[in-house]
């Protein structure tokens, strides 16, 4: 797995946000890459986390929050649940898949534009939301490293 350093760049929030939303993406899925369906399945540690349930997980938050909450509009992931039927293929291909219909969202709006289901309290602006995947997916990233690494030794950004 080769490594890969953070961009650092200059620019507006949308920008910055959204190059680091991307990188951390990517770091995901690059971690994941490459294991097979026995070892993506494995739950190394205690609280059952799985390459497979990260990459599931990430999709579904990426659509819950632009797409359904953001947005407005219905869920096109319905969970992060791991089936029986499920490939390391097939979770990557619509985490991948999600990334463009959630870009296009985005793009389409104002960073202070607020969320259609603001859920309780305050809504949140897109702003937050990015931040808050950012955040999401970097701590997903970092749990995929560590069961990466549990799995076949390999580690990197």
């Amino acid at each position: 797995m080769a490594d890969s350093s953070p961009p650092r760049l200059d620019g507006d929030d949308r920008r910055i946000l959204g190059t680091l939303l991307r990188y951390e993406r990517e770091s995901l899925a690059r971690k994941v890459d490459g294991v097979d369906e026995w070892d993506a399945r494995r739950a190394l540690v205690p609280s059952g986390t799985s390459l497979l349930w990260l990459v599931r997980h990430m999709a579904w938050v990426e659509s819950w929050w632009v797409e359904v909450r953001f947005a407005g509009r219905g869920a096109v992931v319905a969970d992060d649940e791991v089936g029986p039927d499920d490939t390391v293929t097939a979770a990557l291909d619509a985490y991948r898949s999600g990334w463009s219909r959630v870009d296009s969202v985005i793009e389409g709006a104002d960073l202070d534009d607020v969320c259609r289901d603001p859920g309780s309290g305050p809504p949140p602006t897109l702003r937050w939301v990015l931040a808050h995947l950012l955040q999401e997916t970097a701590r997903h990233a970092g749990h995929a490293d560590i069961l990466r690494e549990q799995i076949d030794g390999l580690t990197g950004r």
